[in-house]
């Protein structure tokens, strides 16, 4: 005898007023998917360690990024090509260097995401609440 799915019903049975006034609170498709963009870019370790880096150390050249998260620069270029993408990082070149920084929502969706982590102390820096 085989198992049915528990994930979903056996006949449809919709609260329908409930349901459409559920949909129109939600924002455009359009509205969306910058934020699943820049929500996908910190999806990687070694881009979340970068950002938590930009968190804590402000503007910072490749170079440091790099020595700092234990990287190639090469690696971390491209990570940081992935996040300025997203949105999440902003860069401007500084004579012979590029420097790199958090954006706005960079900073915001940071916050967000490090609540998931488990107590450490550049959480505690990087939100400005010590959960020790």
């Amino acid at each position: 005898m085989a198992l049915e799915p528990l994930d979903s019903c056996d006949l449809l049975c919709m609260d329908l007023p409930h349901a459409e006034r559920v949909r129109a609170t939600l924002p455009a498709l359009g509205d969306i998917e910058p934020v699943a963009d820049a929500a996908r870019a910190f999806g990687d370790p070694t881009r979340l360690t970068i950002a938590l880096a930009l968190n804590a150390g402000g503007q910072m050249c490749g170079c440091d990024i790099a020595w700092i998260v234990g990287q190639s620069q090469k690696l971390v270029s491209h990570h940081l090509r992935k996040l300025k993408a997203a949105d999440a990082v902003t860069s401007n070149r500084e004579g012979k260097l590029v420097m790199y920084a958090l954006t706005d929502r960079g900073t915001r969706l940071l916050a967000t995401l490090t609540e998931a982590l488990p107590t450490t102390s550049i959480v505690a820096e990087v939100t400005g609440v010590d959960r020790g």
